[in-house]
């Protein structure tokens, strides 16, 4: 679908065909389990939101006749193409004090960064609170509508204000790994925490196994019904090898590490599965059974964890497209990911330059690590005697169960989110994974000479005078193989711009909005972008002033759903007097979105090309 200027397109026009065959596509991929096709659900459950985002950049038509350059303005639809000159790596940290509370009064010079031991320099700095969007919004409307803008009439009808959402959190439970003792307890947290969310808070609750869905909402029947739906969802690992016990951490011990002691550990236990000669030998061969029984379980863990990577970066994707302060709360017994670091590095990469924080509740709670197991985990010999553990199992598996709760730890850490552990008390967990710091630091450097070479590059993050104050930061990211393409960073530069709940000010702009009801159920909205000119950048260019602005406006529903979106490119190339005239007056961009009546958010996002300058600003409205 293209779109001409002035016009605008229905997301539920978009996606009301391709709906129905994504739940088709759904359900024949949930009924088979395989990694390749559970992969394809996570791309079919969350992407519905992106395929309207990308339609509303789609290139347009070539320009006509009277949008030349010759023409002193001219406006059309087209890809954005900023320019992006320098690869920055974006580090979150939050700081607390003694009593765990965040500190909000530091400054660019009480932290050091070092990239593999080097100190680097600290070239953006920025100190973030929860915003809020509401009041900002509220603020705009009222603000814009005294004012008005110069040239335009007064709406005939007035946009009243709404309470919109203004934190998103997405609760994504851990199924593939949960065990049903730990789901039942955490479930029944999360009812007690779903019904002390606010009316400005929005929730949806997803699984790694993919199988329970609940897009954003404050329907708190709909939370509920999601949570009665969750129950323990194993993927790969159904056959359960009792003799010898072997878990995945053991398995990537004993194949991947080559560990000798967890082989011999491994080799004893088999030695007690297998039938034995009266004089002690055994009939198999237990060396062979400790390969074949670790690669099938290393196999399976593996293809379990990257599942769940996977489902968790779709989660990360599919909420930074959601239009305010964004949580990720991970409920998980925790799991390993051995080769799978550069997976798990490029979700928090993307978390922070979203500014998502990933929050992680262990499941486990307080545990304890049983040195001989349970009565019911008990392997029994085949000739009906007790056969105990060797001795280095316990600890094997005590160190496998400490490694759970690395990927967890880092994962929050890395996003500047809370890490909820060894800790019985579900309610008060939900209550700290849900919320965001009161303030976090966002950190940049630009590397000096990075190489191109995928190598992962260890991070640390200090206080120049640490005094009683703990930090977390992320530990490291990965360089790139190669740089993006300068149109496709700069195309995601302002698409982040646009789904962000930021305000900021470069450019003088001003929004307001308009609608006209049309009947009892549709509905006009307005969208007016006022632009000071005088304090743009022109180029002189044969005698004439050259610069171009690109405008995006955007329409949100009440649950934060991207409805609608027109992206104008308008062509400054003004003689002198023109440019004179419009020092004075500035100009005004007009975009119309076909609505029904409802509570919206209206976000506005304007960038010159000259000046690189972009501002950013929200609005809000309800047609009634």
């Amino acid at each position: 679908m293209r779109f001409s200027p002035g016009t605008s397109f229905s997301a539920t026009q978009i996606v009301s065909a391709a709906e129905a065959r994504r739940k088709v596509r759904i359900t024949q991929c949930l009924s088979k389990r395989s990694y390749c096709f559970l992969w394809c659900c996570a791309a079919l459950l969350f992407g519905s939101n992106r395929l309207c985002a990308q339609d509303a950049t789609r290139p347009a038509p070539p320009a006509t006749a009277a949008t030349q350059p010759s023409a002193e303005l001219a406006s059309h639809d087209e890809p954005a193409t900023f320019k992006v000159n320098v690869k920055l790596v974006v580090v979150r940290a939050v700081v607390r004090d003694s009593k765990g509370n965040a500190v909000g009064t530091l400054h660019k010079e009480d932290f050091e960064i070092f990239d593999k031991g080097k100190p680097q320099v600290i070239t953006q700095f920025e100190v973030e609170q929860p915003g809020d969007l509401t009041a900002k919004a509220r603020q705009n409307s009222e603000e814009n509508a005294n004012d008005g803008i110069p040239g335009e009439p007064p709406s005939s009808s007035p946009a009243s204000t709404p309470a919109i959402p203004e934190r998103f959190v997405a609760y994504l439970f851990d199924d593939v790994h949960l065990e049903f003792g730990d789901l039942a307890r955490v479930r029944e947290a999360a009812e007690h925490h779903f019904s002390t969310l606010r009316p400005t808070d929005r929730a949806a609750i997803f699984t790694t196994s993919g199988q329970t869905i609940l897009d954003f909402t404050d329907d708190q029947a709909k939370l509920h019904e999601a949570l009665l739906r969750l129950q323990p969802r194993p993927i790969a690992m159904s056959e359960r090898h009792d003799c010898p016990d072997i878990s995945y951490y053991m398995a990537d011990l004993i194949l991947n590490k080559h560990d000798a002691e967890a082989t011999q550990v491994a080799t004893q236990q088999a030695i007690g599965c297998e039938p034995t000669l009266p004089n002690g030998t055994p009939l198999g061969n237990p060396s062979a059974m400790v390969s074949a029984v670790s690669a099938g379980v290393l196999s399976a863990g593996e293809h379990e964890s990257r599942i769940s990577l996977d489902i968790l970066k779709a989660v990360v994707h599919d909420i930074s497209r959601m239009p305010g302060q964004r949580n990720v709360v991970l409920v998980s017994p925790g799991f390993i990911a051995p080769d799978l670091e550069y997976g798990y590095f490029e979700i928090i990469n993307s978390a922070v330059r979203s500014r998502i924080m990933i929050n992680a509740l262990d499941a486990r709670g307080l545990f304890v690590i049983m040195p001989f197991g349970d009565v019911s985990t008990q392997p029994a010999s085949p000739l009906g005697s007790d056969h105990a553990p060797p001795p280095g199992k316990a600890l094997i598996d005590t160190a496998a169960a400490n490694a759970q709760a690395d990927l967890l730890a880092t994962l929050a850490d890395g996003t500047g989110g809370v890490f909820f552990h060894n800790n019985n008390d579900f309610d008060q967990g939900f209550r700290r994974v849900a919320q965001a710091p009161d303030y976090s630091y966002v950190l940049a450097f630009s590397p000096q000479n990075l190489k191109l070479d995928g190598s992962f590059h260890n991070l640390k993050v200090t206080l120049r005078n640490p005094q009683k104050l703990t930090l977390q930061a992320r530990r490291g990211y990965y360089a790139p193989k190669h740089f993006d393409n300068p149109d496709e960073q700069a195309k995601q530069e302002i698409e982040d711009a646009m789904y962000s709940q930021e305000e900021f000010h470069n450019l003088p702009i001003k929004l307001r909005t308009q609608y006209f009801k049309e009947s009892d159920s549709d509905a006009k909205l307005v969208v007016l972008a006022h632009v000071d000119v005088q304090k743009l950048h022109f180029r002189k260019i044969e005698g004439r002033n050259d610069n171009v602005l690109t405008c995006v406006s955007a329409v949100f529903n009440r649950n934060g759903n991207f409805l609608q979106g027109t992206q104008k490119v308008v062509t400054m190339h003004w003689k002198d007097e023109t440019l004179e005239h419009k020092l004075a007056s500035g100009i005004t961009l007009k975009t119309s979105f076909d609505v029904k009546p409802g509570s919206y958010l209206v976000r506005l996002v304007v960038r010159d090309e000259q000046g690189r300058s972009m501002s950013a600003e929200n609005g809000s409205v309800e047609i009634r």
